[in-house]
Formats: C-alpha cells, structure tokens, sequence
C-alpha cells in the first residue's frame, strides 16, 4: 500500500474571490445613493422646520410691534437679523432693557446653501425670482411672508415640490 497524502488546500481561489468583491460593488451601488438621498431629504426637513418657525416668530414679532416688519437692514445676516435675535422695544429698536424678545436663539443659517443674509421686497418671490448671491433667505416686507432660497442660493426654495436644483 502506498501511502497517500490527503492535502487540505486552505485559502480562496481566485472565482471565488472575484465573486465576493462583485457582489460587494453591487451591494453598495444599491446602499451608497441611498445615503446621499437621506442627506438630502435631512436638509430639507431642516430648512422646512426652520421656516415655520421664522415664520411664527415674525408673526409674534409684527403682534407686539404694532403690525411692523423688522427691517432687515444691514451689511451682514447678522445685523439684518438682529430685531429677531435681540431685546428690542416696541418701535423695534435694539437693547438690552427692551421688554420684547429675542424671538430666535441665534441668526438662522439655510441649510442648503449655509447662507443667512436675507433679501428683501415688497413682491412675493416666486420659482422663477433671482436673488444676488450668498442669499439664504427672502422675506416680502409688505405681507411678512419667508422663503429661502435654493441649494445655487440664486433661485427660491420650492417647499410643494422639494426642488433644490
């Protein structure tokens, strides 16, 4: 009798080798758009919350100033946004013994485009309005009504449709 050796062969070979790494690709093609997608939808949700609640508290804000605006006047976001994120009295002027607000904990920033200078106008914006860059926001200081601006911060936010273009 000859002896005869059993080898035990450890290790992949090559095709099977090969058809992990294929179906790992093809697992994450299908996982890895789905990701970008959330990230997405996760900003817009942001920008809708914080638009309702703008909103609201330029609502609360025209009830105790007598039916006035804030004026959004200033060379940066954060002075045009002042009257909503500081004490101001009943004629919207700013400081620290005034008896109204603050009405926003800090200087709202849209998350689609990280801008939060606003522009202003006596018009409601509409898809197709174009505003200078590096504008996060749009408020019509006739109705007090608030968009923000899209994802290029050129053109409006559509919030019916989620368009950030």
């Amino acid at each position: 009798m000859s002896a005869h050796r059993n080898t035990i062969r450890k290790g992949f070979t090559l095709v099977e080798i090969l058809i992990v790494v294929i179906i790992l690709g093809i697992l994450a093609a299908i996982v890895i758009p789905q990701f970008t997608n959330a990230s997405t939808d996760a900003r817009k949700n942001s920008l809708t919350s914080q638009l309702q609640t703008v909103r609201s508290q330029l609502e609360l804000y025209k009830l105790q100033h007598n039916d006035k605006l804030p004026a959004f006047t200033g060379a940066t976001a954060d002075l045009q946004w002042e009257q909503m994120t500081l004490k101001t009295d009943v004629n919207g002027v700013t400081g620290t013994g005034n008896d109204f607000g603050p009405y926003l904990q800090q200087t709202p920033t849209n998350p689609l485009n990280t801008n939060s200078k606003v522009a202003t106008g006596l018009v409601d914006a509409t898809t197709s309005t174009t505003f200078a860059a590096l504008t996060g926001f749009y408020v019509n200081t006739a109705n007090g009504k608030v968009w923000a601006t899209n994802q290029t911060d050129t053109k409006l936010f559509d919030e019916t449709t989620g368009d950030i273009q």
